[in-house]
């Protein structure tokens, strides 16, 4: 992943969910986008300190782009939701996931079957797609402290629909006898491990369990930021449904 140029601030309000007032030493009072539809559930406590992508392409409406928050003591928590499939892809293909073997072409955005995508696919061709594909795999960022266990963050923060939708596909993938894979990136640096929030989204659960029971594998590492720059860390214990 390639280094981020950062700009530290503090955030005012987050509103109309992709809305963010931030004050910037240098700037002032700036209006960001917030690239997280999510519900960003234990992620603002008051007016904590934040950190901006400026992004002045002239067909952006938003200059600034909301990036990382502090949580917790010192920590932070990825909220660009368009970071996390490059960073787990960049993991991949640097070894840095013994899980899973970068084999022959790495592709974003695949579609699969009607109407859905999924973030990786693998495979041997140069342009892996449903047919020819391998290893297809789904990222999602977790960034919701845990209500059941410390140092845990769990997935989803809302009800998911869409989440649910991904599982099945790859629920589909796995019966098929192609390796499927739920990559969950904990996006949080003040936890270390990863579960899920049956409480808000039993559904996202039981499609979550038929999927396991099916074959998908769920892998999960933490990002790591240093220096403004946001990589894939190591992998951490993921917490199944019971």
């Amino acid at each position: 992943m390639a280094t981020l140029q950062l700009v530290e601030g503090v955030l005012l309000r987050r509103y109309k969910r992709f809305l963010a007032d931030c004050h910037l030493p240098d700037h002032g009072k700036v209006l960001a986008h917030c690239p997280n539809p999510g519900s960003m559930k234990t992620l603002i406590d008051g007016e904590p300190r934040v950190w901006l992508r400026h992004v002045p392409k002239p067909e952006r409406k938003l200059k600034w782009t909301l990036t990382l928050i502090e949580v917790g003591q010192g920590g932070q928590a990825l909220v660009d939701t368009s970071l996390p499939n490059g960073i787990v892809s960049d993991g991949i293909l640097a070894r840095q996931v013994p899980r899973i073997e970068p084999i022959g072409h790495l592709r974003h955005e695949v579609v699969i079957g009607k109407g859905s995508r999924l973030d990786i696919v693998l495979g041997d061709q140069p342009r892996p797609d449903q047919v020819s594909g391998q290893i297809f795999i789904e990222v999602k960022n977790v960034t919701m402290r845990s209500s059941q266990e410390p140092g845990r963050a769990d997935f989803p923060d809302s009800v998911t629909a869409r989440g649910r939708k991904h599982l099945d596909v790859l629920t589909t993938i796995a019966r098929s006898g192609k390796r499927s894979v739920l990559f969950l990136l904990l996006g949080r640096t003040d936890c270390h491990r990863v579960g899920f929030a049956c409480d808000i989204d039993s559904k996202f659960c039981e499609a979550l369990s038929r999927a396991v029971e099916a074959g998908v594998e769920v892998v999960a590492h933490r990002i790591s930021v240093e220096n403004a720059e946001i990589t894939l860390g190591d992998e951490v214990e993921v917490d199944l449904p019971r």
